[in-house]
């Protein structure tokens, strides 16, 4: 019996030590929808939030206090039938910085082409090659996408793999150009070109950017804070190098609708900075926060 104890310990104690890799909370929002039961909405709501944080995504072996903390919320806009459904998925990520309670924001990011169907307890199961159903693709390819983004503030370029199985996921979609989340023959905002910008070649300046201003930069700030926000700075910068690619404008949102904010804050305090080419090049690359720029002193 004292065996069968300890043995029931070490499983716990190891499920404990080692779990999955994301820390999601899910909220499904249904206030929009008339009539028809809401039961289906909690159900959903539960389904969802087991299957992305109780899925085991990589090989990786995962401490509790490693998870990756992420919110994925969705509103329901409008039901067809029983089981069809619309509206937009809202999905944000952070990482802590190393020696502070600040948790910064890596990524933030909605989704306005969300459309699925779903019978009320039906298993939600990820395969990496077989393409399993519209929701089951959409939320994968977003843990898919936070794990490579959270990678990249980490290691330089090293979301790669993560950014393969995002980019298998969208190739398995079915009849990929009849969903306005997924085609590639548009010029709107979608998963499709979302993916393609941030993998492009041309663009590996971002990703260069996400780990210098993260690693070298917030990382460093408690013990060198003048070295970390020159290197956030420079880091920022940098970006113009890719200003005049085609392909940059949505990468710039990506980065700023997470980002801005912070970048405010961090310019707006000591120790103080000759902000007038930063500020230069954000009004660049970012004109639609020109307000929130000008608060930079």
């Amino acid at each position: 019996m004292r065996k069968i104890l300890i043995f029931f310990s070490v499983l716990f104690i190891s499920y404990n030590l080692f779990s999955q890799e994301l820390n999601c909370e899910v909220v499904v929002n249904s206030d929009k929808v008339v009539g028809g039961s809401t039961q289906v909405f909690k159900t959903l709501q539960s389904s969802i939030s087991e299957f992305i944080n109780q899925t085991k995504w990589t090989d990786q072996e995962v401490k509790l206090q490693e998870r990756i903390d992420c919110s994925m919320v969705i509103t329901i806009l409008s039901q067809s039938g029983s089981n069809s459904f619309a509206g937009n998925i809202q999905v944000q990520s952070s990482r802590p910085v190393f020696n502070s309670v600040y948790s910064t924001p890596l990524f933030n990011f909605k989704d306005e082409n969300l459309n699925f169907t779903y019978t009320e307890f039906e298993p939600l199961l990820f395969e990496a090659n077989t393409y399993e159903s519209e929701l089951v693709s959409t939320l994968s390819y977003y843990v898919y996408l936070i794990l490579a983004i959270d990678a990249d503030s980490f290691e330089l370029f090293g979301g790669d793999k993560h950014y393969k199985v995002c980019q298998k996921i969208t190739d398995q979609v079915e009849n990929p150009n009849a969903k306005k989340g997924w085609q590639s023959n548009t010029s709107k905002i979608n998963r499709y070109h979302v993916l393609n910008k941030i993998m492009a070649s041309a663009n590996k300046e971002f990703r260069r950017t996400l780990y210098q201003y993260h690693i070298n930069g917030l990382d460093r700030m408690a013990e060198d804070k003048k070295t970390g926000k020159e290197t956030i700075f420079n880091a920022i910068v940098d970006l113009k190098k890719i200003y005049n690619n085609s392909m940059s404008s949505l990468i710039f949102r990506v980065f700023m609708d997470a980002k801005s904010d912070e970048i405010v804050k961090l310019f707006s305090d000591g120790p103080q900075t000759d902000t007038r080419k930063l500020i230069e090049v954000l009004n660049r690359i970012s004109p639609t926060n020109a307000s929130k720029w000008a608060k930079i002193k």
